[in-house]
């Protein structure tokens, strides 16, 4: 299932390179030295692909509206983040564009949308960081803090 996944990816990737995501975009990722290739979705020991609800169907066939789709999966997919941080493990969130070969690779109904994959594993011993990543804004750019008046 891992190759299948990465051969979807892959294939989504070589469209993206080849143009598809413009040349604004692809001068961004430069730094970063991303490419077509995504070994790691086959050297992970696992994957979590997370998919979006965006509507349900009861069991007489009638849809519904789910509602914070985007907030709800974000705020759990952070928690997931952390819970994985946590346990010593890490993920390198993947989010191949479009992901719709996701949905039918996983058996997953229509009414979800793939929002991105989680290879799971240990750290490589050769594991490394590009140096653009690691550039953070100062807090005072990030935060705002306002305090009760003393009056």
């Amino acid at each position: 299932m891992k190759a299948r996944i990465r051969d979807g990816a892959e294939a989504e990737e070589r469209a993206f390179y080849a143009g598809a995501g413009g040349d604004e975009w692809l001068a961004a990722l430069e730094p970063i030295g991303t490419g077509v290739t995504k070994p790691h979705l086959t050297d992970a020991p696992w994957l979590i692909v997370i998919f979006a609800q965006r509507y349900g169907v009861t069991r007489d066939g009638a849809r519904y509206k789910n509602y914070y789709v985007p907030e709800s999966v974000g705020i759990a997919t952070g928690l997931l983040i952390a819970a994985i941080h946590h346990a010593g493990l890490v993920c390198l969130e993947h989010t191949p564009n479009p992901m719709a070969f996701l949905g039918p690779l996983c058996g997953r109904p229509a009414s979800e949308k793939p929002v991105m994959i989680l290879p799971v594993g240990y750290p490589s011993a050769t594991a490394t960081v590009p140096e653009v990543a690691k550039r953070k804004k100062p807090l005072t750019e990030i935060l705002s803090v306002f305090r009760p008046s003393a009056g």
